[in-house]
């Protein structure tokens, strides 16, 4: 049986049934691995016949406690993340098998030492640059690693074919996500970016990636009949934005919402979970299924890498795409990669005549008068 945590009667009734729908899970026999990143090669883990759920921290209630070890001037999202486990408050945490790192900021690969202490960590070492020639082999290393970490822990051989199986499931799952990324290209957008958004945030948390796959078509279907029957949830008016930079999943109610409230829409998430990595996909005919997993996650464009120049020369084709009137460049507090490349990014825009405006924020709600402030100028001059 899988013990609930100590604090167990603290928690609030959400927060009890999502505990117990996880030990009712684990309960049955299934394998959970937690993952932070999207550099994490999910494949891997779906050829194991476990489950890889998103852990990061996306709000601010264990911040605080996580304060008492991590330094405050530290990333939210870090901080949020070893805050959950350290108080045993997300139950995928909780109940997570091991939980994959990988070496991207320093600030993650410091965290993962102690994380460990509290839920074994594996930690992928990431390269930092995409074009050295030894790049390629030493993460093809890595997945191979991972690979017999999850045969160890499952007791269990995963074979070229799982992983060709898990590549095609997890094409036909990224190929529904671009469908409903795309409806904001419409004039006006099918739905509202926030809401977007949070369907696609539900997703990280489900068992099962056809299911998951199945709620996005339905999801999809619904808001195409809308649409075709004269339904219109944003106005053609609002202006077109494009949220690239950070993670935004934590600040999506505070940051997101302020630009649909002040006029705006979101009609492009320009983001390591957006259309950007979506549309990466991995050939499951490949001679070598093991390589293309490989090389598909290691041209993931995310400001660890340097240069990154990819990165920003696919924003500039989604604001084409997309119609985009402004872009709003998302900066975590403390992030230092993705706000030292800000200054790339405002560059670039302005060489196109784009209107930029660079947020940097956290999770706690201090600063919402400011960040409306901001974006409600930010929009009237668009």
């Amino acid at each position: 049986m899988a013990d609930l945590p100590s604090n167990y009667e603290e928690f609030a009734d959400a927060r009890k049934g999502a505990f117990m729908q996880v030990k009712d899970f684990k309960e049955k026999g299934g394998r959970l691995v937690g993952v932070l990143c999207s550099y994490a090669p999910c494949e891997i883990i779906d050829a194991a016949g476990a489950t890889a759920i998103g852990l990061c921290g996306t709000n601010n209630e264990t911040v605080p406690d996580a304060e008492k070890v991590l330094p405050k001037n530290l990333c939210p999202l870090i901080k949020g993340t070893y805050g959950f486990a350290y108080t045993q408050k997300c139950p995928f945490t909780y109940y997570a098998d091991f939980i994959l790192g990988e070496t991207t900021c320093d600030g993650k690969k410091k965290m993962y030492e102690l994380l460990d202490e509290l839920k074994p960590t594996y930690v992928m070492q990431l390269p930092q640059n995409q074009e050295r020639a030894w790049a390629k082999d030493v993460w093809r290393q890595e997945c191979e690693l991972l690979k017999g970490r999850l045969e160890q822990e499952y007791d269990v051989t995963i074979t070229e074919e799982d992983l060709r199986k898990a590549a095609r499931k997890r094409n036909s799952l990224r190929e529904a996500v671009i469908e409903m990324f795309e409806m904001q290209a419409s004039v006006p957008p099918r739905m509202k970016g926030v809401d977007l958004m949070a369907t696609m945030a539900a997703g990280t948390f489900s068992f099962d990636i056809t299911d998951y796959e199945k709620s996005i078509r339905e999801k999809l279907a619904a808001a195409n009949a809308a649409y075709e029957a004269g339904e219109r949830p944003v106005s053609v008016d609002a202006k077109r934005i494009l949220l690239t930079g950070c993670p935004s999943a934590g600040v999506m109610g505070k940051v997101g919402a302020s630009i649909e409230n002040n006029g705006g829409v979101i009609v492009c998430l320009d983001d390591c979970s957006g259309p950007r990595t979506q549309a990466m996909l991995v050939d499951p005919e490949a001679d070598d299924i093991m390589q293309a997993i490989a090389d598909r996650y290691l041209d993931i464009n995310c400001s660890v890498m340097t240069p990154n120049d990819a990165r920003r020369a696919n924003t500039i084709e989604m604001c084409k795409k997309y119609q985009v009137d402004g872009v709003v460049d998302l900066v975590l507090t403390a992030c230092h990669t993705f706000n030292v490349e800000a200054e790339l990014m405002r560059r670039d825009m302005e060489a196109i005549g784009m209107p930029y405006l660079k947020i940097e924020t956290d999770y706690a709600p201090n600063d919402q008068g400011q960040i409306d402030t901001r974006i409600a100028a930010f929009i009237e001059m668009l």
